[in-house]
């Protein structure tokens, strides 16, 4: 497989080759939602949670005589039916993370990888060289009909370029070792510089 990359002046230059085994597999829609929830589940902190009878601060003497009264039974007044009584089966501090096999997260990149080069939204970037402006790397993105992207960068990449794109909307560095699902989907656009090529392909072989 090979696709002709361009340079930031929107140019088009040498003939970069993909491995088929990471962008040219059979995209799987099922594998990268299941990616995707488990993403997103190990994010949730789970912090929420209610004080129980057990842990309101109130005194432990009955409410009122058992009987004459007329009214229902009650002893201690830190259950839930009165006000500032704790709460029956409310919510814990629990983690929300499951597990997921190491196959089905490789082949969750792999299929998010192919999908976006057979949408022809996939983009290999020759090059990351850039003044450090994001005015003017906004300009040269426009011209590439790149608006909402994912740039994914190798280890030599130009620090001007990532302080240039540290200020653009909808615009996102990720180096090749942080590379996921749910970044790659929720961008319109994925762009790959050329350094990166062969560290995302060695990353997933």
């Amino acid at each position: 497989m090979k696709i002709k990359s361009l340079s930031l002046s929107n140019k088009p230059g040498k003939d970069v080759e993909l491995n088929e085994k990471v962008f040219g597999i059979d995209p799987r829609a099922d594998i990268m939602a299941r990616v995707v929830r488990w993403q997103l589940a190990k994010r949730r902190l789970g912090n929420h949670s209610v004080q129980t009878r057990s842990e309101v601060k109130m005194t432990t003497a009955k409410m009122y005589k058992q009987k004459g009264t007329g009214k229902a039974r009650h002893g201690s007044g830190a259950v839930s039916q009165f006000r500032g009584g704790g709460m029956a089966h409310g919510p814990v501090v629990h983690s929300h993370s499951h597990s997921l096999n190491k196959k089905i997260k490789l082949h969750g990149l792999k299929s998010a990888l192919s999908d976006k080069f057979k949408l022809g939204k996939l983009t290999v970037l020759e090059g990351s060289k850039c003044d450090g402006k994001s005015s003017s790397l906004k300009k040269k993105l426009d011209v590439m009909g790149l608006k909402n992207v994912l740039i994914i960068s190798g280890n030599d990449i130009d620090q001007n370029f990532i302080r240039a794109a540290s200020n653009l909307i909808n615009i996102d560095v990720l180096s090749y070792k942080g590379l996921n699902v749910y970044d790659i989907i929720r961008k319109d656009n994925l762009v790959i510089i050329d350094d990166a090529v062969k560290s995302v392909e060695e990353r997933l072989l």
